[in-house]
This record gives C-alpha cells, sequence and structure tokens, in this order.
C-alpha cells in the first residue's frame, strides 16, 4: 500500500462545507458478497442463493448492507488526506447512517466524501466529522448515508 498523502490541519479546516470529494468505482459483484458472507458469517440467502434471492423483489441478490458501509475505508483512501504529523488515526464512529437503497449484485459503487466538521478536543487531538454517501452507478437513490467521524491524535508539538 502506498502512504497517504498528508495535508494540515489548516488545509483540512478549510475543507469544511467545501466541494465533494469521490472514490473511484468499486465493483460489488457475487464473489465479493461471498467473501463477506464468508467473513461475517451472514449468509443470509438474499445476499448468497441467487436462484431464491431472484423470487424476491430485487430479483437477485444484494449486498449486505455492512459490506457496502465497509468499503468506506478503501473509498476514503482514493480521497482522503491524513492530518501532518498523525500519529494515530482511528475511526470513532458514525452518525445517521441510513441504508436507502440496495446495492444488486454485480452493480458499481463510489463514495463521496465532504468535510462538515474539525473538531480540536485538544491541541494534538482532532475530532473530524465527514459526510459520506455511497451512489450507485445509474441509481438516483444512494446505497446509504451517514455521518463518519474519524479521531486522530497528532505528535505533540504539531499543532502548537
Amino acid at each position: 500500500m502506498t502512504e497517504r498523502p498528508t495535508i494540515s490541519l489548516e488545509e483540512l479546516k478549510a475543507q469544511v462545507g467545501g466541494e465533494p470529494r469521490y472514490s473511484r468505482w468499486f465493483t460489488l459483484d457475487q464473489s465479493r458478497i461471498d467473501a463477506f458472507a464468508d467473513v461475517t458469517e451472514d449468509w443470509q440467502f438474499i445476499h448468497v442463493d441467487q436462484e431464491k434471492a431472484t423470487n424476491t423483489p430485487f430479483g437477485g441478490t444484494i449486498a449486505h448492507g455492512f459490506l457496502s458501509i465497509s468499503m468506506l475505508s478503501a473509498m476514503s483512501y482514493d480521497t482522503e488526506s491524513g492530518i501532518e504529523g498523525t500519529e494515530m488515526a482511528i475511526n470513532y464512529g458514525f452518525n445517521k447512517v441510513r441504508f436507502t437503497s440496495p446495492v444488486k449484485e454485480g452493480a458499481r459503487v463510489r463514495a463521496k466524501f465532504i468535510t462538515r466538521a474539525v473538531d480540536e478536543k485538544t491541541p494534538t487531538n482532532i475530532l473530524t466529522t465527514r459526510g459520506v454517501t455511497i451512489e450507485i452507478e445509474g441509481e438516483s437513490r444512494p446505497a446509504l448515508t451517514a455521518e463518519w467521524l474519524g479521531y486522530t491524535v497528532l505528535k505533540e508539538g504539531m499543532n502548537t
């Protein structure tokens, strides 16, 4: 994996309310859905049984909602820079997660990120809130919308 690009804390703050950033497209094909089912032990037929899923309103298998949200990590590496001087960055959680439309097997999805807030909890502890939307290619409704919280710890002296 290549090293993630970095920006200054001031540059991150300047992104608040600014232009959206888009990841590349990812295909959620049956092999990815099946692999996710195996890892999470969620083998509900709507995800893994193509024949049985054909008789549902979806007309075939669909990706797990949690597969869609888990793709945000890979999607963020396409668009989101780290903060210069980061010692550690972790997921802090999500607000307002909504799975608004199923992702049919074989569909392509991408994420749209908008920085909504940058909160300096201390000079070295930064909480970032990003609005995220996973779009489905060719669909008017997104797969999901949420606010994603990230917590970054800066090295001492990086933000003083």
